[in-house]
């Protein structure tokens, strides 16, 4: 799970089209008569969109250099980067800026409503860097980039052998040996303390930066992205929560006796010990299953990385997307570096708008295996998203998705259809006549998507919320997080952990995409949605066997989501495209056919949530 680097706040490639206002009325489009408020107001756009772009991209520029060749003590790349970063927050964040959007928000009713969300856009982003208190600012990113150092640079180590997270990630999948999890469980968790001090720091400052132009708190700042205040976001949360709780407590149930069964353990626990899940914050537990008769890594790996990507490729073509631009394979960096290479690079998985126009890039390591499968489909759609909205009819400001959330459905959405069998026997990844037990399919999938909602939309979302919200003391936040963790996740610690440690800032979010968790859980309800509604009422097939390879009808459907970018209000996109609000229901109703099942393997077990 990861925040990709996409479109920060937007700007892009010059409109010209602004200069005539076309309005629509009752089905019928005319010109309207430009007034001068609107022509002042834009022309003021044009000029900062230009402005804006051309720093927008020096900044993209810096982090791809930065991320894609990493040298041991060289620190030019990062010096770059916070240079740039520095140039595009002082011109964000420039009081003149902030004052010009203020007043012409003043005068919104004489305005079109694209101008009004082009301010909104301005006002938004200069709230994260206002320049009326620039040492605050300076001193945000300074620590930001302080704190990401002490994460990344941390050594983990197990019976003093240096390790890494990939190591201890893989032990808690496949070790059964408890001791073992253990000690990787703790390793996992030992850079918390000195994380501590920077994390305190920054809450100061990132409260401190938002509170200058009028808003409570960090948190009321991310939720307001979208339209929503805080209380709104955490009340959507929790109704999020409380759809899935019922299915949710049968997979707690019914993981607390495997495991125990696994473990050996005669008695089994009313809360899950957090070492006995197959991950560290016990956000994805699906290693538990392995489905029989699907082997995607080998039919994938005689086929090698570059087919891979390609047939992503024409995974998007084949629904009526274009091909993507010749810069994309010239400029990405798609594969893992030769050991000979000199340098590093970040393995993370990420698409990148380089410059709100048309330079689209991916950062893998794509590799000929399942995961990679899934991921550079995933990708893809990220860059297929960009590529839609990056139009004439979507001002720079507003390139990026309807939502922060929207961006990741599309990506998880496309992810998911890939995976579909009937689409894999098309592709000759699977006999189409295999069989395969459907209910550990399902199984498999939960322990992936439901597990995950109440860490993102509980833990994750709550623990943010009070320490930026209601200052949670520094003397109770790892008292908190537990709290916390059992009541949601039902997980607990396998030992007493005191304020000396900080468990919850071995997440990285915590320290460098902070109080925006909840956009991972929306965006699983509405890529659910959006696959309820295709499955359904497009390709007219059942949602866990569905085949979109070579649906137009579908790729229009797509088309139509991605094409408006932030122009569009999210809330009546959802609503007019699927028929309904954002639920969870199309996700209760996807697991469905499990709950039945795990109901009967429950009976007479203990339930505890």
């Amino acid at each position: 799970m990861k925040k990709l680097i996409f479109t920060g706040l937007t700007a892009a490639a010059l409109l010209s089209a602004c200069s005539s206002q076309k309005t629509e009325t009752a089905g019928t489009e005319q010109t309207a008569e430009i007034t001068e408020v609107q022509q002042e107001a834009q022309a003021f756009l044009d000029q900062y969109s230009t402005r804006y772009q051309e720093l927008y991209t020096r900044s993209a520029e810096a982090e791809w250099a930065s991320n894609t060749k990493i040298v041991e003590g060289d620190t030019t790349n990062a010096a770059a980067t916070r240079r740039a970063n520095e140039a595009f927050a002082a011109f964000t964040g420039s009081a003149e800026n902030i004052q010009m959007a203020r007043t012409m928000l003043e005068k919104k009713d004489q305005l079109t409503p694209l101008q009004v969300k082009q301010y909104e856009a301005i006002l938004y982003a200069g709230a994260n860097n206002p320049q009326i208190i620039p040492d605050v600012v300076k001193a945000r990113i300074k620590a930001e980039t302080e704190q990401t150092e002490k994460l990344y640079g941390f050594d983990y180590r197990i019976y003093e052998k240096s390790v890494s997270t990939n190591e201890i990630d893989n032990i808690l999948k496949t070790e059964s040996d408890l001791k073992k999890r253990l000690d990787a469980w703790n390793a996992s968790k030992a850079v918390g303390p000195n994380l501590k001090e920077g994390l305190l720091n920054l809450r100061q400052l990132r409260n401190k930066t938002v509170q200058s132009l009028g808003y409570d708190d960090y948190f009321s700042y991310q939720a307001s992205d979208y339209g929503m205040s805080r209380e709104e976001m955490m009340d959507l949360m929790r109704q999020i929560n409380e759809e899935l709780r019922p299915l949710y407590r049968e997979l707690h149930t019914y993981a607390r006796y495997e495991l125990a069964k696994k473990y050996g353990v005669k008695e089994v626990p009313d809360y899950l010990p957090a070492h006995w899940v197959p991950n560290r914050w016990g956000q994805d537990w699906s290693s538990m299953v392995e489905v029989e008769g699907i082997d995607l890594d080998a039919a994938l790996k005689p086929k090698g990385a570059e087919w891979q990507v390609k047939q992503a490729e024409r995974f998007y073509t084949s629904m009526g997307f274009p091909e993507l631009p010749q810069s994309f394979y010239t400029k990405s960096s798609l594969y893992p570096l030769p050991p000979n290479a000199g340098y590093k690079k970040n393995n993370h998985a990420s698409a990148w708008h380089m410059d709100l126009n048309q330079d689209v890039r991916c950062l893998m390591s794509v590799e000929p295996n399942a995961e990679w499968y899934e991921t550079t489909h995933h990708e893809l759609g990220h860059i297929y998203y960009y590529m839609t909205y990056t139009n004439p009819d979507v001002p720079v400001l507003l390139r990026e998705g309807a939502n922060r959330a929207y961006h990741e459905a599309v990506g998880s959405l496309l992810g998911l259809a890939a995976m579909q069998k009937p689409f894999l026997a098309e592709l000759n990844l699977i006999d189409k006549d295999v069989q395969t037990d459907e209910v550990q399919t399902l199984l498999k999938e939960a322990l992936n998507y439901v597990v995950f909602i109440p860490f993102s939309s509980g833990v994750m979302s709550e623990w943010e919320h009070d320490f930026y919200a209601k200052n949670l003391p520094a003397d109770q936040l790892n008292k908190r997080w537990w709290e916390l963790t059992k009541k949601y996740q039902g997980i607990v610690p396998p030992a007493d952990r005191g304020e000396n440690y900080l468990d919850a800032a071995t997440k990285t979010h915590i320290n460098d995409d902070a109080a925006q968790y909840y956009d991972y859980a929306m965006s699983y309800v509405i890529l659910f949605q959006l696959h309820d509604h295709i499955a359904k009422n497009i390709l007219k097939q059942d949602p866990h066997a569905t085949n979109y390879y070579g649906s137009k009808e579908v790729g229009n459907f797509l088309r139509d989501i991605m094409y408006p970018g932030a122009s569009a209000d999210w809330r009546q996109m959802l609503k007019e495209k699927t028929g309904e609000e954002l639920s969870a229901r199309a996700m209760v109703d996807y697991f469905q056919p499990l709950m039945d099942y795990l109901k009967e393997q429950n009976k007479g077990r203990k339930y505890t949530l």
